[in-house]
């Protein structure tokens, strides 16, 4: 199963060089399910892969001169904040075992599992039934308080599950900043990497890191990550988002079914 990891690690990258997302989606469950990594340390390594990785992505995106500062400005340190507030407080609160009912026993592990898939959910349906509208740059753009509040939010959300949080970014950059498809992929990629980079840094005071383990996956995305970035080149921007829809929802109802049937959380 090592093996297996090891090439979809190579898919993590490409994932955020193709679409500016869904590197996490792919690296918490990779971890879990193919490593066997605890899920809370699945998080801190995630943090760190995708951090990482996403730096080649960032600096071919500037190059092309995608890069919205902005919108970076306005939404991602909002966003940065809300992970580093949420690492640092929020997921030491959550309690090691939650007892529903008398049957349904939920531990720190599954609540984070099944949080993450609810999120990917979410942003699956918001990007599938969006109205396919023609993309135009500046129309009606939603900045100031209501995107610094919307940045805040996501990066405590994904903070609690070590995403980079592309699946919410995107989103909340096309229907809110109306940024065109591309233009929020790579503004996404440079709010991933910073953010994702101060969570990993705040988890390094409590958590012992396999930097040997780590290394490899880091490198195996990063070479993921080029060869997305030239994918992206030659795909258009609405496509994408549908695709990315799409394939969100078929990730969170992978994790949602194996939580639910195979990992003994009804008792």
């Amino acid at each position: 199963m090592e093996v297996v990891g090891y090439v979809a690690s190579i898919l993590i990258g490409v994932s955020l060089g193709l679409i500016g997302s869904g590197g996490s989606i792919l690296t918490v469950p990779l971890l879990v399910y193919l490593f066997h990594v605890s899920p809370l340390l699945a998080t801190t390594y995630s943090l760190a892969i995708v951090g990482l990785s996403s730096i080649a992505g960032v600096i071919s995106r500037l190059k092309q001169k995608l890069v919205d500062f902005k919108t970076i400005f306005i939404f991602g340190l909002p966003s940065i904040a809300g992970v580093f507030l949420s690492r640092k407080y929020l997921v030491p609160a959550i309690p090691e075992e939650m007892i529903w009912g008398t049957h349904l026993v939920i531990t720190k592990s599954h609540f984070i599992m099944l949080f993450f898939a609810t999120l990917m959910l979410i942003a699956a349906l918001s990007m599938i039934l969006g109205k396919n509208k023609k993309e135009q740059e500046g129309v009606l753009p939603i900045y100031g308080f209501a995107l610094m509040l919307v940045g805040f939010g996501e990066g405590s959300l994904t903070g609690i599950v070590g995403a980079g949080g592309g699946f919410l970014i995107i989103p909340a950059l096309v229907l809110l900043a109306k940024l065109p498809m591309k233009k929020a992929i790579a503004s996404s990629l440079v709010i991933i990497s910073i953010k994702s980079l101060v969570g990993f840094t705040g988890d390094l005071f409590h958590t012992s890191v396999d930097w040997s383990f780590l290394s490899k996956i880091i490198l195996l995305a990063t070479l993921g990550i080029i060869t997305g970035n030239y994918l992206n080149k030659k795909i258009d921007g609405a496509k994408l988002k549908k695709g990315f829809g799409f394939f969100v929802l078929g990730m969170s109802l992978v994790i949602i079914i194996e939580q639910f049937f195979f990992s003994n959380l009804i008792k």
